[in-house]
């Protein structure tokens, strides 16, 4: 058998600025927007098989501005919201630490937190996922550079903070407007790759 044969192809997102508006701190889920054509991209990918992960730092919980729960309550109405699109998201992985967080308990320097890859390493021992045949569309440096730690073919996103956060310097493998845009290079990438 070929290496990663009939192991799981994933594409991996940012949350806020790749599937939801960037409002800087997400604290209420009355602020949660769609992207326009969010919807409609994650509905392509789960047409083709893809597994949708959406990895997330979530420093929120480490400032205590939201709680655990107050996360996952985001989560689950932009799930629902996707739904009701015909769209949906496989799993959830996000990290709730900050090395300067102001609640002890999550201050610390981990290996969760983008641009580290213990979120993106933990799906894919959960799902089984081959990372080499594996994409990451986000719209900030850390995120590509998390990407590019694992051997994903990465894709930096013009929403959102369109890359110009200036955290880290790292050249992604692709550029595209939008989700919607990213998820045509990928399915095009992807052909490419069945040949």
């Amino acid at each position: 058998m070929a290496p990663g044969a009939g192991r799981k192809r994933a594409v991996f997102l940012d949350r806020d600025g790749t599937i939801n508006r960037e409002v800087d701190v997400l604290r209420d889920v009355r602020q949660l927007r769609l992207l326009p054509g969010a919807g409609d991209a994650i509905r392509s990918l789960n047409r083709r098989g893809f597994l949708v992960i959406v990895i997330t730092n979530q420093p929120v919980i480490a400032r205590g501005w939201l709680s655990r729960d107050g996360v996952e309550e985001i989560h689950r109405v932009l799930s629902e919201r996707l739904l009701r699109r015909g769209a949906r998201l496989d799993a959830f992985y996000y990290c709730p630490h900050h090395p300067h967080a102001d609640r002890i308990e999550y201050r610390t320097r981990c290996r969760c937190r983008k641009p580290g890859t213990g979120l993106i390493a933990k799906a894919a021992r959960d799902f089984g996922i081959d990372l080499s045949r594996s994409f990451l569309a986000g719209d900030s440096t850390r995120d590509i550079l998390a990407g590019k730690r694992v051997g994903l073919t990465t894709l930096l996103l013009e929403t959102g903070y369109g890359g110009k956060d200036g955290k880290y310097v790292v050249r992604p493998d692709y550029r595209a407007r939008d989700l919607r845009a990213a998820v045509r290079i990928i399915i095009s990438l992807n052909r490419r790759r069945r040949r």
